[in-house]
């Protein structure tokens, strides 16, 4: 016997157009890449968005095509976002802190057939876009008078583009399950890897987002998305918090602590979400100029374990309160926030902040279990830990092109490469990582890609690159070399070779020169003995 509800599919255009509907007069207050703040309404969103869709169809995208974007959190982006799957394409988030060979890459394996893009991203466009067999199209989210000088072949001002539409348009009529967008995820070694989300796996996700015991939004909150749009989903709020109807302030590109608190403080932000290092500038900010917090309510921080004194500094300082919480591009990306159930409701002091240093307990829609090695379902004791799995609608069940089939089992479980353990109340805690790439103010720095490299200069015999931790990025690269004999190469000489050939940011903060690396039985780079010998080990804070 079937059910006699109404067939409805979750579709992504269909959280604006609730937005539009019952909360068309709260506000999208965005900081422009030219400057100026900039203010609109969901109901001109969802109008500017119906006529992004008209003109992409009107230009003779198709059902299916990728459209890339490139840019900053603004309503202009959303625009797109939003525009792009309501003409039936897939959008793709590019991240601007990837090396341009490899953002190169992940266009061209996307098959990427349009670009949105900021301003401050055209120099790398202008590197990457000749070598993008599919690229036809690039619109620079501006005006004509801030339009850059380019010899890029058909590039047109968002403004203009968008002047020649009036929007009288339809949404595609979609199925929920067909694709809504691409985010590529570096978080491993070799090639990045494409992450497809489906118009129902974003609607159920910000769904999941709204709960109480998630981020817990309304059409109350003043939302302020400080994790980038390019950052998995902006960890769902460009979709969460329309979809509650709360107000949006939107960061651009300006991050340092004094706009951060401009906008916390003028737009009377109640929520927030971004990394610990931000939080750091901001804490910083505070600390210098005696600013309070009187409007911020609730902090989200992920990306990286948010360290202790950051969230008692948060709650005791400022009354902020600070929800821990762990994710994956995989995952859409929450997969854990640690809000207190009643178990812990009642604990104060040192203890409640014991909970607080957890990723937390899933919300529904997501199932987790860690296993050992012979994929043998562990106990929820809060000290037996093995690998952490997870599953659930909004969890990836295989890679676009199907690269890393290996993460996925039989029974949908993707294998995060974490290792953790969860306590008998449900609250995860990871304890390392199944691999050993870096992860540095939120980012992921892949130590082998880094190894390759510094090897392939003359003077180093082997290389080897670990983690070593640092009070504002969490955890920096410090590569630790054996130079050939008879070389005496110097650590500018190396880290000169390597510049150039890797993003700047991965760049190792340090080198170590050794007599040798100490090595498995099987002649792998022992990685837990090395950084058992550098444990003490201080990077240089010039």
């Amino acid at each position: 016997m079937l059910g006699l509800m109404q067939q409805w599919p979750l579709l992504c255009h269909k959280i604006l157009d609730h937005a539009a509907r019952q909360h068309g007069g709260r506000e999208i207050v965005s900081r422009s890449v030219e400057g100026p703040i900039v203010r609109t309404t969901y109901a001109q969103l969802r109008h500017r968005a119906l006529r992004v869709a008209q003109r992409l169809a009107r230009d003779g995208f198709e059902r299916g095509d990728r459209i890339a974007t490139l840019g900053w959190n603004t309503a202009r982006h959303m625009e797109a976002w939003y525009g792009a799957m309501g003409m039936g394409g897939v959008y793709h988030t590019l991240n601007p802190r990837l090396f341009p060979d490899q953002i190169g890459w992940i266009m061209n394996h996307a098959e990427d057939k349009c670009l949105f893009v900021d301003l401050t991203f055209m120099p790398i466009v202008e590197k990457i876009a000749p070598n993008v067999a599919s690229l036809q199209k690039i619109i620079v989210m501006s005006d004509a008078a801030h339009m850059p000088d380019t010899a890029l072949p058909n590039v047109v001002a968002y403004e203009e583009w968008l002047a020649e539409a009036d929007g009288d348009f339809e949404w595609c009529a979609l199925e929920e399950n067909e694709a809504a967008g691409m985010c590529y995820t570096s978080g491993t070694t070799g090639e990045p890897k494409g992450v497809v989300y489906s118009h129902r796996s974003n609607v159920l996700h910000a769904m999941m987002a709204c709960m109480p015991d998630a981020m817990g939004l309304s059409s109350r909150d003043v939302v302020l998305p400080v994790v980038p749009m390019f950052h998995a989903n902006a960890w769902g709020l460009a979709q969460s918090a329309p979809m509650a109807g709360a107000k949006l302030v939107m960061p651009g590109g300006k991050m340092d602590g004094a706009s951060i608190y401009e906008l916390l403080n003028t737009e009377k932000v109640s929520f927030t979400a971004a990394v610990p290092t931000v939080w750091l500038m901001l804490l910083q900010h505070l600390e210098e100029t005696g600013k309070a917090l009187p409007y911020l309510q609730r902090v989200v921080i992920g990306g990286s374990a948010c360290p202790r004194a950051m969230a008692e500094t948060f709650e005791k300082n400022y009354g902020v309160e600070v929800i821990h919480a762990w994710g994956m591009t995989e995952m859409s990306p929450l997969g854990s926030l640690a809000s207190f159930k009643p178990d812990y409701a009642d604990l104060e002091g040192e203890a409640r902040f014991d909970i607080k240093q957890k990723q937390g307990h899933a919300p529904f829609g997501v199932e987790m279990k860690v296993t050992d090695d012979e994929n043998r379902e562990l106990p929820w004791d809060g000290k037996t830990f093995g690998r952490l799995k997870v599953r659930g609608p909004a969890v990836a069940a295989s890679y676009y092109g199907g690269a890393g089939a290996e993460q996925f089992d039989d029974e949908g479980w993707f294998d995060t490469g974490d290792v953790a353990h969860i306590d008998p109340h449900g609250y995860m805690q990871i304890t390392d990582r199944a691999k050993d790439v870096i992860k540095s103010g939120g980012e992921w720095i892949s130590t082998i890609d880094l190894e390759n490299l510094a090897v392939g200069h003359p003077d180093i015999a082997e290389a080897a690159v670990i983690g070593v931790a640092h009070p504002k990025w969490d955890e920096r690269p410090l590569l630790v070399v054996v130079a050939k004999p008879g070389k005496e190469p110097r650590k500018e000489e190396i880290l000169e070779y390597m510049s150039g050939k890797c993003a700047k940011w991965w760049l190792p903060d340090d080198v170590a020169f050794v007599e040798e690396i100490p090595h498995t039985a099987t002649g792998k780079i022992q990685k837990t003995a090395l950084r058992d010998q550098f444990r003490d080990y201080r990077l240089p804070m010039g």
